[in-house]
């Protein structure tokens, strides 16, 4: 904890509220910063500027705690709630003021911040497994725009190819059409021709080769002559592009495996109901594994986008969605919260309820997801694995939660 100058920034939407201390608690500077990447920038020089190396603020997340620790500075984390309870030690009203309560944060830390430690950037391994999952998942975005750009391609060029095989992705359906990849060409099959090579290739898939045929053969006819084989040009090369992009996502699945496994937090978010290994592997790396970023479920939920966003003008209030927040970590607690519903009645109850009352299902996935973050927070803070009787969450009334 350094002995010189300290500051505390009250954090807002729009414009944050700063305020530098010396070590005698006398204050040196106030100045207001919006939220905005210059401004956050000019901000780290001025704390520089004015000797500042520590630096309290009630949240751990965001691109203002990122430009902080980008510029060097140690950031320590005091939740909302004990600024509301601190403040009575400066004066009996307890009134919010987002001057006021900088000159908190930036006194306290003074006074009190060798009892606490800074947030740190999580670990090597983590930041490791963040990249491997995103970049999985961007690959997995292009497969799907590949396959409906073949799947496109085939409803003028090879209408009975759709649908064929089970997946269009699938190596058994690339195959295929690496070696069928014009009207022309399946012209050429017959039941047992294709029954012939479907053995050749190994296919397990269990439908009968008779009826592949008359779904190749019923569908409307394909292009032939110098269009049609313009178009199996373009087959082959989507195909191609298809199976290099299976290969590179398995390896990175191969990857991300041997990360996670190898994670201290792995059996934490493994333990969550369906979670699977690219689910589970995609939680931790987004919520990441440094504590003191979240130091409450609410921080977490609100990053997420699970929780909503309230807005009030004068006396008028009203709920909204919550645009603001890290949509990578969105995503992945949707993901799991969406998927959770197969395998958990509490979940699925939960959902359940959120559509009885109403809401529509995107609605009623954040209302599941809030819930699972109170349980996934609880296990992340204890270093526990996920044990269904041991949340008092899960024993309420589901539509409570």
């Amino acid at each position: 904890m350094n002995s010189g100058s300290v500051a505390g920034i009250d954090w807002a939407s729009k414009v944050h509220a700063v305020c530098v201390v010396d070590g005698a608690g006398v204050v040196i500077e106030r100045f207001e910063v919006v939220h905005e990447a210059k401004a956050l920038a000019a901000m780290t020089d001025r704390l520089h500027g004015a000797g500042v190396v520590d630096v309290a603020i009630e949240r751990g997340d965001g691109p203002l705690v990122e430009a902080l620790l980008g510029a060097g500075l140690s950031v320590f984390v005091v939740p909302s709630r004990q600024i509301k309870a601190l403040r009575s030690r400066y004066g009996s009203a307890g009134n919010k003021d987002d001057r006021f309560d900088a000159y908190v944060l930036a006194d306290t830390l003074r006074t009190d911040g060798k009892r606490w430690a800074p947030l740190r950037e999580d670990a090597a391994d983590t930041r490791a497994l963040r990249a491997l999952c995103r970049a999985r998942k961007d690959l997995v975005e292009n497969r799907v725009k590949v396959v409906n750009q073949l799947r496109a391609n085939l409803e003028l060029a090879m209408p009975g190819a759709i649908g064929l095989f089970s997946k269009p992705d699938s190596p058994i359906m690339l195959a295929f059409l690496r070696r069928f990849p014009t009207a022309d060409k399946v012209a050429w099959l017959s039941p047992r021709r294709l029954a012939n090579w479907l053995g050749s290739v190994g296919y397990s898939g269990g439908v009968n080769p008779a009826v592949l045929y008359e779904r190749l053969t019923s569908a409307a006819p394909g292009l032939t002559g110098a269009e049609g084989d313009a178009r199996g040009l373009i087959t082959l090369g989507l195909v191609a592009t298809l199976e290099a992009l299976n290969t590179q996502i398995r390896m990175l699945d191969e990857e991300i495996k041997a990360v996670f496994d190898a994670h201290p937090d792995q059996r934490i978010f493994a333990s969550l109901p369906r979670a699977g290994m690219i689910r589970a592997a995609s939680l931790l790396a987004e919520i990441g594994d440094c504590r003191a970023r979240f130091p409450t479920d609410d921080a977490l939920a609100a990053l997420a986008g699970a929780s909503p966003s309230t807005r009030q003008s004068g006396k008028h209030q009203r709920v909204v969605f919550r645009w603001a927040c890290n949509k990578k970590l969105r995503n992945a607690v949707m993901d799991f919260a969406n998927g959770s519903r197969a395998a958990d009645p509490w979940a699925a109850e939960v959902y359940r309820q959120a559509i009885a009352r109403g809401c529509h299902h995107p609605h009623a996935i954040r209302i599941l997801a809030r819930a699972w973050l109170r349980i996934i927070w609880r296990c992340w803070q204890d270093h526990t694995a996920f044990q269904p009787d041991l949340h008092r969450t899960r024993q309420r009334r589901p539509g409570l939660t």
